[in-house]
């Protein structure tokens, strides 16, 4: 196990590393993909993707027999 952590830490560290000896423009450019994907995964997320389970039925069996009836049964003329 302690192989494994020191495993883990060493890949840490070279990240580290090299966003430290990154240079400026590179670290605005991170910077705007981290901003783009939190607008993109948070905040779109909020208002354009509702819980349509939770709209729809009222507690977790009834959510999660839907979701496994829509996911065995075949479509019509689709044989």
């Amino acid at each position: 196990m302690k192989n494994l952590k020191g495993y883990f830490l060493s890949i840490l560290n070279f990240y580290l590393e090299g966003f430290r000896g990154m240079s400026w423009w590179g670290r605005r450019v991170w910077l705007i993909i981290v901003i783009k994907l939190f607008i993109m995964f948070a905040i779109l997320k909020i208002f354009f993707f509702p819980d349509i389970l939770k709209e729809k039925f009222s507690d977790d069996r009834e959510r999660s027999d839907y979701v496994i009836e829509q996911l065995t049964n075949t479509p019509s003329g689709h044989d």
